[in-house]
């Protein structure tokens, strides 16, 4: 059987590949609904981007709800603190998120014009808001989130929506943004033919440029700002107690763990790499590739983000030493054990359906499929 610590390091790796699942599926659904009222210059063209992940969106979005399912089973602080300090922001996310399968279905139901651009708006709204605000909460996760627990253990949470909204969590926001817009040009570019097609290899390569130029800005930025630091002795196989440590802000230290395993490296030059890869690969008009690279891109932030905060989950800035830990903020070691059988064979379940859903779909839609069923498709 598998011990306490390493259970809660498999738990931090899974939730991980979990955001990274959402972000690869459910990603190119949000960058294409972002580029709606752009990129699609005719209805025929709008409806083309539509259907392209209409087959895909809802199966795609239960990697989200996976994803905090696991958190709330593995991480039931975390989940409590996050909830309680992104209350207003996930409130946000949820609304935008409504207007998407609304929007999908309704949108094509009436022979109106203005009832088409109304409903380009909410289909709009719900792939950029959710791109935008992913992005600033990672930014506010690096800074810090002020919270504090009383002696109950009860969260209070002590700063406001707005403060949310500082220079380098709208920055982080613009890195998930533009990363998530690629990602939908990327897939239009193999889902679509003609002017749009080539439309969409244009916002491709201008996006990776804009994904990779934040990502270094970012990190630049990052160097100079305060990291947490853990300063105790944290026992890895103690039950959850995250009152009984210490941690002090130093300059620079989410860089730490790049300095002492410099093999981590990896993760921030997939970022590099990839943009890069994507950019040239798009040129050559390599729409598969192109889809590829994008994906290696975001497993490249995502986790550039995890390592530099490893182990923390959730800092706090007003109560550094109420900071949430993958060692101090875990559930039982039962139900870790117990959670990763089901993860084990429900992961691999919607991995399996992914794929097969995927490969049934496969294809390219044009404006001649569009008209032969345009009764039928959304």
């Amino acid at each position: 059987m598998l011990d306490y610590e390493i259970l809660r390091f498999i738990w931090w790796v899974l939730i991980g590949v979990l955001l990274i699942g959402f972000a690869i599926t459910d990603g190119f659904d949000m960058g294409v609904l972002t580029l709606l009222p752009f990129t699609g210059k005719k209805e025929v063209e709008k409806r083309i981007m539509i259907n392209s992940i209409a087959p895909h969106w809802d199966g795609n979005q239960v990697w989200l709800l996976t994803a905090g399912g696991a958190m709330f089973a593995a991480w039931p602080l975390v989940y409590a603190t996050s909830f309680s300090g992104f209350y207003i922001a996930m409130i946000l996310v949820l609304a935008a998120l409504f207007f998407r399968p609304v929007g999908l279905e309704y949108r094509a139901k009436i022979e109106s014009e203005g009832w088409r651009k109304a409903w380009d708006i909410g289909l709009f709204l719900g792939g950029f808001v959710p791109s935008l605000v992913f992005g600033v909460a990672f930014g506010n996760l690096l800074q810090g989130v002020p919270f504090q627990f009383n002696e109950l253990m009860q969260v209070q949470y002590t700063g406001t929506f707005f403060e949310l909204l500082n220079p380098f969590a709208i920055l982080c926001g613009l890195i998930s943004l533009s990363m998530l817009t690629t990602h939908g040009a990327a897939w239009l570019q193999m889902k679509t033919t003609s002017d749009l097609h080539d439309r969409a290899r244009a916002v491709t390569q201008v996006g990776s440029l804009a994904t990779l130029i934040t990502f270094i800005l970012a990190g630049i930025w990052l160097l100079y700002k305060d990291g947490f630091v853990v300063t105790s002795t944290i026992d890895h196989f103690a039950p959850s107690a995250p009152l009984g440590k210490s941690v002090e802000l130093q300059n620079g230290a989410w860089f730490n763990n790049y300095k002492e395993m410099p093999v981590l490296f990896i993760f921030p030059a997939l970022v590099v790499i990839g943009s890069l890869l994507n950019i040239a690969v798009t040129k050559a008009n390599r729409s598969g590739w192109a889809f590829f690279f994008s994906a290696l891109t975001m497993i490249g932030v995502i986790f550039t983000c995890g390592v530099a905060m490893f182990p923390f989950v959730m800092p706090s800035i007003s109560h550094p030493e109420m900071s949430l830990l993958m060692w101090d903020a875990t559930s039982s070691e039962w139900t870790l054990t117990l959670m990763l059988g089901f993860a084990l064979v429900f992961v691999v379940i919607m991995l399996i359906y992914t794929i097969w859903a995927y490969a049934t779909m496969f294809g390219r839609l044009d404006h001649e499929f569009i008209e032969e069923n345009k009764n039928s498709l959304y």
